[in-house]
């Protein structure tokens, strides 16, 4: 093929590519020059620097040497002297590239072989680079494809302008698909690799469901009603809890839809899932109880620093509490964000029974009272020395068969138990090694340093350097299944906003910050939570994840399929 071909049809095959692979017009004319500059190469040698420019009006092809004006010439195919270049061009100076037109010539089949190569990888490079600028601003959403091939269990997806995987462990259990099979999934991730870009889809995501119910439900779609939190167990069972921002709307039934129509599609889809839906509330007792439908709940128990709940439920309906596998708890406590025990009614009878009998014999021992007076402490609700202690003096005389006078030594006892166990905490502490000074941060006791000691916590520094998680521990919540991890204070009752004061005063002491840098923190903690106010009423009526705090409270109804 000469290169003085037509002109038009360069331009022609430049349009019919960039058609085809849905890509810019200009990089397929970049491609092609760059090819007829490799295919120039192999006839005027690998040491000529060629350019080739193709004129996108007219289709021109112009090809032309550079030369680099140097002094000494150390390769003749690149370089040429000051006093040649001087000769063509006067104006030439050290540094400068001349440039000398280059005649027309024929392919060799091993040149036009080079020209196709480079041509290809260039339009597939542009190829993938648009395919990667589509998808990453869809992620999130839903994509229909046909299924192309399936390679050890992983799904290639045709998206008819790029492919996408998804992996087998994003697949539903037991569903399988054959070539030219239509699915539909969720672009949770795009991302560039070695071998280009990929798309990663998912049918197994929580958020898949969530759009399926979009599609399905105009109300979620319009955004009056909100899905405020998802549960899945793919394949076989899922939890979603939904809320309205319209007191006259429901949004269960919204969701259901005319004789489960709505729920239905979304079920058949997800192949055969079943569905539960429960209205979302703030109050996280009343959720939990939604959550753990069908069971009865008989109490529920929170601890708001650990996020713990303990629900207590009748003997016959802990396995249905439980769930076949433990399915129905682990999908409450993954939908709440909160950690569930379960108990029941006589579980919870022994317990209490055997704290009883532990905090009366407690007492006994600690105030050398008889076993009535503890058993009477103990029945009233005090469950350490400490609030004994130091409980007002009306509290313990206020009780049958207690008057003032046997409330006054019984507090007297047991301070006096508390300083003695002091005394002994405060020698256990001089022998760690941890320092006096410690003491000069209210709240600390001689217990705490005693623990502070043994984690190698001596002195104001070091205690400065901790962190509210090293001293109240933490919790992280890993594909659904909670993780506690214990901290310096956990035995004792320190909330993480005591010990991030413990902490700052420390940093105080030591010198790290100073009052100033304190009083300024606080001035933008109150101007950030102004800013947050005026954006809450400027946002008021509006439809998002946070705007339904305020909705109407259906009662807890169960639906599903």
């Amino acid at each position: 093929m000469a290169v003085s071909a037509n002109k038009l049809e360069l331009l022609q095959i430049a349009d019919a590519v960039a058609r085809e692979k849905s890509i810019d017009r200009v990089i397929v004319i970049d491609a092609m020059q760059d090819a007829i500059q490799k295919a120039a190469r192999t006839r005027y040698g690998a040491e000529t620097e060629v350019r080739a420019e193709i004129d996108p009006k007219t289709g021109e092809l112009r090809l032309w040497r550079l030369l680099e004006v140097v002094e000494n010439v150390e390769e003749f195919g690149r370089q040429i002297t000051l006093a040649d270049a001087k000769s063509k061009n006067s104006a030439a100076n050290l540094g400068d590239f001349l440039t000398e037109p280059l005649p027309p010539f024929d392919y060799s089949r091993i040149g036009a072989q080079s020209a196709k190569q480079v041509i290809v990888q260039k339009v597939r490079d542009a190829e993938r680079e648009r395919m990667y600028d589509e998808y990453r601003d869809r992620i999130g959403e839903i994509v229909n494809g046909s299924v192309k091939r399936v390679e050890y269990g992983n799904v290639i997806v045709d998206l008819g302008r790029g492919e996408a995987i998804i992996r087998r462990d994003e697949l539903i259990p037991r569903e399988s698909f054959r070539y030219g099979d239509r699915v539909r999934a969720y672009v949770y991730d795009v991302r560039r690799e070695q071998r280009g870009p990929q798309i990663f889809l998912s049918r197994t995501h929580p958020q898949f469901m969530a759009r399926l119910f979009m599609q399905e439900v105009p109300e979620i779609y319009d955004g009056v009603i909100t899905i405020r939190s998802i549960a899945r167990d793919p394949g076989s069972r899922a939890k979603i809890a939904v809320t309205s921002s319209e007191s006259s709307i429901d949004p269960v039934g919204a969701c259901v839809g005319m004789r489960g129509s709505r729920v239905q599609a979304v079920v058949n889809e997800l192949q055969g899932e079943k569905i539960d839906i429960i209205p979302w509330t703030e109050s996280i007792a009343s959720l939990v109880v939604s959550a753990l439908q069908p069971a009865e709940v008989a109490k529920v128990v929170l601890d708001e620093q650990a996020e713990r709940i303990e629900v207590v439920v009748p003997d016959e309906q802990l396995s249905l509490a439980i769930g076949r596998r433990g399915q129905n708890v682990r999908l409450a406590s993954q939908l709440i964000g909160w950690d569930i025990d379960i108990l029941t009614e006589q579980e919870e009878s022994e317990r209490r029974q055997k704290e009883f009998v532990e905090r009366s014999e407690m007492f006994m021992n600690a105030m050398n009272v008889d076993e009535m007076v503890a058993q009477l402490l103990a029945s009233e609700g005090f469950s350490s020395l400490e609030e004994v202690a130091f409980v007002e003096l009306d509290e313990i005389a206020s009780i049958d068969g207690f008057d003032e006078d046997t409330g006054t030594e019984i507090q007297a006892r047991a301070r006096e138990y508390l300083e003695q166990l002091e005394k002994e905490r405060d020698a256990e502490r001089k022998a760690l090694g941890v320092a006096d000074e410690l003491y000069e941060i209210s709240g600390l006791t001689a217990m705490m340093l005693v623990a502070l000691g043994k984690e190698e916590i001596k002195t104001i520094e070091d205690f400065a350097g901790c962190a509210a998680d090293d001293l109240v521990g933490w919790v992280e919540r890993v594909d659904g299944e909670v993780k506690r991890f214990e901290g310096t204070f956990s035995e004792f009752p320190v909330s993480r906003e005591e010990a991030e004061e413990m902490i700052m005063t420390a940093r105080l002491k030591a010198g790290w910050v100073t009052e100033a840098d304190l009083a300024s923190a606080k001035d933008g903690e109150a101007a950030e939570e102004g800013e947050t106010a005026d954006d809450a009423e400027a946002g008021a009526g509006e439809t998002d994840d946070a705007g339904t705090k305020g909705a109407e409270e259906a009662p807890p109804s169960p639906s599903g399929s």
